[in-house]
């Protein structure tokens, strides 16, 4: 098995409330879980195949907490992989030889069912100091990812929220997250709870963050 790295930017939108309750390890706000994370590689390599300027996604549906499991996966690769980077990505989601704490390993082991992947183009934005990104991945996702807005007044709010132990970001800004998915991981989610992260993963763990 190679060593292997992705470095780059992550987001993620679920239903529950801002402020998600499963990084504080409480119960989803409704019952169960649905949602995305879906990440930008800048810098990134499975031994010697490039994963350069490449993205990848996860949809998720859950009937209650993660811990719980039965949780149903639909994987997405960028449709400007080829064969080899295609197979090093599916390698690494799939939690393969790597740590037990590492995010995929950790995540694979509470999946029910996991989909066929689909090969998809992607379309990515992010902004993590204005607390904005946009992605697309044709034909199956749309997704808006903005500041929460006051209640009153109608000005942008911040959260940052840092975990310093843990496995899937150390610090995230948090959002109000706008998402719609079609196929067999189907999403509406309307100002609901959102993150970006600026993020690196190997397979020994989580590897570091940056700010900017």
């Amino acid at each position: 098995m190679p060593s292997w790295r992705l470095k780059g930017k992550s987001i993620k939108n679920c239903n529950c409330d801002y402020g998600c309750p499963c990084d504080f390890l409480g119960p989803p706000s409704k019952g169960g879980c649905t949602g995305f994370s879906a990440m930008k590689i800048d810098q990134g390599n499975f031994g010697e195949v490039g994963l350069d300027g490449l993205h990848w996604a996860g949809l998720i549906d859950f009937p209650g907490p993660l811990h719980e499991g039965n949780g149903v996966l639909q994987p997405v690769i960028d449709a400007n992989a080829d064969a080899q980077q295609r197979d090093a990505l599916l390698t690494i989601l799939s939690g393969k030889d790597q740590s037990p704490g590492s995010l995929f390993v950790i995540f694979n082991s509470i999946l029910a069912k996991v989909h066929d992947p689909l090969f998809l183009p992607f379309s990515f934005e992010f902004d993590y100091a204005k607390r904005r990104a946009k992605l697309s991945i044709l034909g199956l996702l749309e997704s808006t990812l903005e500041p929460i807005r006051n209640p009153v007044t109608g000005g942008e709010h911040r959260i940052l929220v840092q975990m310093p132990e843990g496995f899937e970001y150390r610090e995230a800004e948090i959002t109000s997250g706008q998402s719609r998915a079609t196929g067999k991981v189907t999403l509406d989610l309307r100002n609901s709870h959102g993150s970006l992260a600026n993020v690196a993963y190997t397979e020994n763990g989580f590897a570091g963050y940056r700010r900017a």
